[in-house]
This record gives structure tokens, sequence and C-alpha cells, in this order.
């Protein structure tokens, strides 16, 4: 039984334990029930000091998969650390890195509206040209967490595309909120079999957008690597490279689809939810290292970031939110166009107005299938080769898998499953039969 069955009353719950059983057998099955719900009593407190934020989180996910998602986010001897009193931070000044788009909301507004403050810490948030240099800032310890598309804290990890560092993924930084943009020149070729031969743009090669393009196209009977090019190129800049002709679209993060609608030069030919309703993009990620060597700081950004995204997943909130993270120093964008993306009432650039109110969300769970689909794609397109050990690969980052195995020890409820199969055009996936996912289908990396 979980503490959070009723998780205003622990107290009245361990006292009340305590004399319901006479036998030795038994006062040592009460021991152990009463030390699982002392952590779980403790780690709440810690993560969220004040009662009204603890009500919050609880009535935000669900009494009973609260402690799974926190467990889920955590490593075993972080989640000790704070089941302690809370502890003194390790090191109040955190420098954060951060690519301007919307998938890091919880992150970015966490500083304009105080998230970090209310924690004691004095975090700078430090704006970045690209991904790659995002990569190598977090790998040279300049950064001490950062924003990062969900596929790199895998590859970084794999030693894929640069030195193996080990990585964990605090939380994912949201779900959907990306789209294919294309210029205005190509409205009449809606059909990307009619696209043979374009230059689109992604963030990154291990980016959610360049495995959901190389997706969709192959799904229309193109192969990513011969029939059209694909260049990385760096979110603030593809607007700029669309109008100059250079690119014929995208497939890039908001506000940069917008951004292409509201400068006239470009329209939205699909988001990438129809594509893949609940597909993860961004998420915030740490030095494995670093999460050891600051366990009470880590758990402070975690309790800052959870805060903000439980905000941001409101839609009332989001019209308050557009107008923090437009300023220069962040987003550096007309709040028109970030309130377009975040409450999903939006131009499409082709004269009509749509309304998709989950155009972008807000889901902090790092759910191991999301993993396992991503390695996947990595293998289809030649990016990792060989045997790979999936399920192994994404606990060691995700810690999912683990986080279940020791709270099952601890008589912890485990979380709940996914919200959202993952459905990626109409085709499901299961993640316990990856090789088989890979080998279905025609078009891939020899």
């Amino acid at each position: 039984m979980s503490l959070f069955d009723n998780p205003y009353d622990s107290e009245s719950r361990l006292s009340c334990a305590c004399g319901r059983h006479a036998s030795k057998a038994a006062h040592e099955a009460d021991a152990e029930v009463l030390s699982n719900q002392a952590l779980e009593t403790a780690v709440l407190k810690a993560l969220f000091p004040r009662d009204g934020e603890r009500r919050k989180f609880l009535r935000a996910v669900g009494a009973n998969a609260a402690m799974g998602a926190i467990a889920s986010l955590f490593p075993l001897g972080a989640l000790q650390a704070m089941a302690q009193e809370k502890g003194k931070l390790e090191k109040k000044d955190v420098k954060i890195g951060f690519i301007p788009i919307t998938c890091a909301t919880p992150l970015i507004m966490s500083l304009p509206l105080g998230f970090y403050e209310k924690q004691g810490l004095n975090v700078s948030l430090v704006k970045t040209a690209g991904w790659a240099l995002i990569r190598d800032k977090v790998q040279n310890k300049e950064y001490d967490a950062s924003h990062l598309l969900a596929p790199m804290p895998l590859a970084m990890s794999m030693g894929a595309g640069s030195n193996a560092v080990p990585m964990n993924v605090a939380t994912i930084q949201n779900s959907n909120g990306q789209a294919i943009t294309l210029a205005l020149k190509h409205k009449d070729k809606r059909d990307p079999k009619q696209w043979k031969g374009f230059k689109f743009a992604v963030p990154f090669e291990y980016s959610m957008h360049n495995f959901l393009l190389r997706y969709y196209v192959a799904e229309a009977g193109l192969d990513p690597d011969k029939d059209i090019q694909i260049r990385v190129v760096p979110p603030p800049e593809m607007v700029a490279n669309l109008r100059a002709d250079n690119l014929d679209g995208y497939l890039g993060p908001d506000p940069f689809n917008q951004r292409a609608v509201y400068d006239n030069i470009g329209f939205i030919h699909i988001l990438t939810k129809e594509i893949w309703d609940g597909h993860p993009c961004c998420s915030f990620g740490v030095r494995t290292e670093w999460v050891k060597e600051n366990p009470n700081t880590f758990a402070a950004m975690y309790r800052a970031v959870l805060n903000a995204a439980a905000m941001a997943a409101g839609p009332e909130n989001r019209a308050t939110i557009a107008n923090a993270i437009a300023p220069a120093n962040y987003l550096n964008q007309p709040v028109p166009v970030l309130e377009q993306v975040l409450t999903g009432k939006y131009a499409d650039g082709l004269g009509g107005v749509k309304n998709v109110p989950n155009r972008i969300e807000f889901d902090p769970v790092p759910w191991n299938a999301l993993g396992v689909w991503i390695l996947t794609q990595m293998k289809r397109w030649g990016y990792i080769k060989g045997d790979v050990n999936y399920k192994s690969i994404v606990e060691q980052v995700y810690l999912m898998t683990d986080a279940k195995k020791r709270m099952k020890e601890e008589g912890i409820a485990a979380p709940a499953d996914m919200p959202k199969k993952i459905i990626v055009m109409g085709k499901v996936f299961d993640a316990s039969k990856p090789d088989a996912y890979v080998a279905s289908f025609a078009i891939k990396k020899a």
C-alpha cells in the first residue's frame, strides 16, 4: 500500500500501524512498511516543502502515480539523499544551457517567473547557438545541466557522434510542438511523393526532427538519404534560410514554424502530433556524475522545473508564459507568435486558422518505451551499428526500469503505464520487439 492512497495523513497512519500487530513477524513487517512510508513522506517534503505545492503536484499527477513519477526521474542514491531533511545545496550558482525554442518552456520560464529562486538557486540560463555546441559544453562540464534534444542523452551515453559521457534524463521537457514547414512556393506540393530533390533542414542529426522527417518521407516511398537532402541548421537560422531560398522546407521546433507564417514566407504542412501524437522532443539532461555529486542541487532544479511544467500544462497560463519567455534574452520572438504555438490557435499560412489545444504538451516522465523507439530509428538509419541492447541502454539513461525494481523492493507503488500508446503514422510500436520493428521497414540504411 502506498502512502499516496492518502497523502495528507501520513503521521496518523504511521501511529495506527504501530499498534496493529503483536507478533514479532508482524512488527518486522510493520517496520518495513513504516520505512517505506517514511521514505515516501520525506522525499515528497524534500521536493515540495510547502504544503500547497505538494497538494498541487498530487492533484496534477494522481496520488497513486506520484511516487512512481518522482522515482522515474531520480537515481536511488538521489532519492535517498532527498529523504534526509531538505539538504544544503552543494552549489547555488548553476549554469544551464538552452536553445531558444518553445520546447524549453519549463526550463526557461523557471527563471523569469521565480521558480529557481524559490528553491534557493541562482541560475544562469545560457542561450547557445546550436546543439553540437550544447553537447560539447555539457561534456566539458561548462554547463551543469542543459536543455537537450530527446535522443541526445542516449547518443552521448553511447558515444554516438561524440565521446561517450554517461547521461541521465531528468525530465522530458515537452511532447509534440514541432511541424513540417514548407516554402510558400510549394503550396501545390502537399503530397510528400512530390518532394524528390527537396532540400530540408533539421536542427541536429540526433533529433526527433531528423527521425520523424525520415519516417514521414519514407512512408511516402522516398529514401531520405537518396531522394531528398537533409541539412543540419540551427533553429534560429531556419526562417532566414527559407527566405533566402536555401531550403524548400524544414522539420523544426516552434516558434520557427509559426514565425515562417508570421513573416509570410512559409506555411505549416503538418504538425508532428499528426505523425505521432505524444512524441517526445526535448529533455532536461545532466551528467550522471554531476547528479551523484550534487543530489540536493539536482533535487532543487527538479522541483523548480516540475512546478514550471505543472503551470505550463494549464491552458489558462499559456498567455502569461508567452510574455515571460518572449524577451530577447530568452526566445526573442513576438508574443503573438508564441501565443499561437502555446495556445494551439494558429494561422496555418494558407489562409486558415486552426485550433489544436495539444499542439504542444508538457509531460515530464521519461518513459522507457520512448527511448527504445528513438534507438530503433538510430539503428534504422545507420547512426548505431551492430547489435543493440535497447533495454539496457535506455535503463541506464532513463532509469525507469531500475526505479520500478527499487520501488517494488521498497513496497512503493510502481508508476502507471504511458498515457498514450506509441502509434506512428498508424503503426503501433511494441517496445519489447525493437529488432522486429526495425526489420519491418522496407526503406532503411543498408
